[in-house]
């Protein structure tokens, strides 16, 4: 018998791949329509791969996203321009994600208990309870209460266009430009992807300041009261800004947050976490989505194979730190 707690990215892939496999698995989720939050998100070939290995059809996944055709675009202050093809990259908007995640649960067997919180771990009595239940993970701090969330230093926000943009930037690319009126870390990053004929572009801006008072994650705010701060920030593309600005209602903001890796007890066999539980990384470094479904992929494998879900997770550690030195190294050349 597997526990799973949380409805998310990991939670439900891991769920849903185990249960097609004939184990019995139930998974609890307190929100009563799955887990939700994020705008959305981009996935490569291997977070697609693990997808498929779990049991997700392809036709599915074509379905509810988009390739990322134009590949990723970046260009900052400085004056330094690059562009990379991409690596299987698709766009996917949050909610089609978990949609079609939630699909994947239903038709896989799981026995899905949303609505229901978990408030400790004892008393499931299961061989396996694994606590895939996001940043603010009740698994993690009853098991690790020391392990806490740590601000990254920027608050981000999201936005989402109301009627469809013509833009000068290349379609179905993901730009990124980074403010840096002179040489250090940026004042601002912008994001931004959008489509011919989509209803929508999408957009994010991150601002490095003091973090949210009031909560971490403020929702949905009206566009007014953060306009002021995103152009003051970005004035090297205050032309695009104001195309963006002029055509949102309101942007999600949330103080981007950290989950340490650093002296995290090993993982063992009865309990163990997956996804952001484990390790979430501020949203800048694209690759949360990719390492949660990595993660259910490591644990499913071990579990149908008899091997220990515990040595996968602590594989997939060393994996996430070693491509998070890489994607620094190569942050800093793009700097230089």
């Amino acid at each position: 018998m597997v526990t799973v707690i949380g409805g998310g990215i990991a939670g439900s892939a891991l769920a849903g791949g185990l249960a097609r496999r004939g184990l019995p698995v139930t998974l609890y989720e307190r929100q009563s329509n799955g887990s939700g939050g994020g705008a959305f998100l981009f996935i490569d070939d291997r977070g697609h791969r693990a997808l498929t290995e779990l049991g997700v059809a392809q036709e599915a996944i074509d379905a509810a996203s988009y390739p990322v055709t134009g590949g990723l675009a970046y260009a900052n202050g400085l004056g330094r321009r690059g562009t990379t093809t991409g690596r299987g990259h698709r766009f996917w908007l949050r909610r089609n994600l978990i949609g079609m995640l939630g699909d994947f649960v239903a038709d896989s067997g799981v026995k899905a208990e949303y609505g229901t919180g978990i408030a400790d771990v004892d008393g499931f009595g299961d061989d396996l309870l694994v606590g895939a239940d996001g940043i603010d993970s009740t698994v993690r701090a009853r098991i690790e209460p020391e392990r806490v969330t740590e601000y990254a230093g920027d608050v981000v926000l999201y936005g989402m266009t109301t009627v469809p943009v013509e833009l000068p930037t290349a379609p179905a690319t993901l730009h990124f430009f980074a403010e840096m009126p002179a040489p250090g870390p940026p004042v601002s990053t912008l994001g931004h992807i959008w489509r011919p004929g989509d209803p929508a572009a999408l957009w994010f801006v991150r601002l490095p300041r003091p973090a949210l008072t009031g909560g971490d994650d403020l929702g949905l705010r009206p566009i007014d009261e953060w306009a002021e701060d995103i152009l003051a920030a970005t004035p090297t593309n205050r032309a695009l800004l104001e195309t963006f600005l002029g055509a949102t209602d309101a942007v999600h903001v949330s103080n981007a947050r950290n989950v340490p890796l650093e002296d995290a007890a090993a993982p063992n066999d009865s309990v163990l976490l997956i996804g952001d539980a484990d390790h979430a990384i501020t949203p800048a470094a694209g690759v949360g989505a990719r390492d949660a479904l990595e993660d259910a992929h490591a644990v499913f494998q071990a579990v149908t194979t008899g091997s220990s879900p515990a040595a996968a997770m602590a594989e997939r550690r060393q994996r996430i730190l070693a491509d998070r030195a890489q994607a620094q190294a190569a942050m800093r050349r793009s700097a230089g």
